[in-house]
């Protein structure tokens, strides 16, 4: 059996009140208490909310929850929901002798911050064929959306947006 201990201290007890306003702080007569006694303490937040998967299996491919893009001398919307998406894929592009721009970018409507570039460099003489692999999550707030484009066609970007999360963290299963 262990130990109970009695703690006097007004910032402590100042912080109890604040957190649990509900039971009137410590109530009168009451003293905060600690124990050298072990006790477990065994999380069921997963299984009260029906998610009990895995993290690796919760972030599972599935027919349904995974949207394909291909961009090749354009531009697209791959993205226009809220919440938190995993985007993937690669980008091939032959090297040239003229500049070739692929990017991915965050925009809210007005304006558009970059979050990837692609690119070839300029007076190359000898072709070369590159893959390059992207893997990255955004979190996409209300307005915003996420666009691929390529200005050429031979800079090809194509992959997979799963959604992960809605916008509050919920997380979301294949």
């Amino acid at each position: 059996m262990g130990q109970e201990f009695f703690i006097k201290s007004d910032t402590l007890e100042s912080q109890v009140r604040k957190l649990l306003p509900s039971q009137g702080g410590l109530g009168a007569g009451f003293d905060l208490s600690a124990s050298t006694q072990i006790v477990p303490i065994i999380d069921l937040t997963e299984s009260a909310e029906g998610s009990n998967l895995r993290q690796d299996l919760q972030s599972a491919l599935s027919f349904d929850q995974v949207t394909t893009f291909s961009v090749r001398n354009s531009s697209s919307d791959i993205i226009t929901n809220t919440g938190y998406f995993r985007i993937f894929g690669n980008c091939s592009f032959n090297t040239a002798d003229a500049s070739k721009f692929g990017d991915f970018s965050i925009s809210d409507g007005a304006t558009s911050k970059s979050l990837l570039q692609f690119s070839t460099l300029n007076g190359v003489t000898n072709r070369a064929f590159l893959m390059i692999q992207f893997d990255f999550i955004v979190f996409i707030n209300a307005g915003d959306k996420i666009v691929a484009e390529s200005d050429s066609l031979e800079i090809k970007i194509a992959g997979v947006t799963r959604q992960l999360a809605t916008i509050d963290g919920t997380l979301v299963n294949p």
